[in-house]
C-alpha cells in the first residue's frame, strides 16, 4: 500500500463518522419540513401508515447517500490537492 493510502484510512473513517452525524442532522431538519413533525417514523410505529414510513425511509436513504458521497469526494479531492495522489 502506498503511504498516502495508509494515511488516508483513519482520515476516511473520521470523515465517514462526521458525514453520518451531518446526514442525521440534515435528515431531521428535512423531515421537519416534509413530514411536519419533529421525529421521523420508525418502521414499527403502529400509529403511522405505510406511505409515511416508506417516504421517510426513502428520504433518509437519499440524504445519507448524498452526504456520504459529498464528504467522501471532498476528502479525496483534498488529499489529492495536498499530496498529488488520489486515494483508493
Amino acid at each position: 500500500m502506498k503511504t498516502v493510502e495508509i494515511m488516508y484510512k483513519p482520515v476516511g473513517l473520521a470523515l465517514g463518522l462526521t458525514g453520518g452525524l451531518l446526514a442525521g442532522a440534515v435528515f431531521r431538519q428535512v423531515w421537519k419540513v416534509v413530514g411536519g413533525q419533529d421525529e421521523a417514523p420508525e418502521a414499527t410505529d403502529q400509529d403511522r401508515g405505510w406511505t409515511e414510513i416508506l417516504i421517510a425511509a426513502a428520504l433518509q436513504g437519499a440524504v445519507f447517500s448524498t452526504v456520504k458521497a459529498a464528504v467522501g469526494r471532498g476528502g479525496a479531492v483534498t488529499v489529492h490537492r495536498l499530496t498529488g495522489t488520489w486515494p483508493d
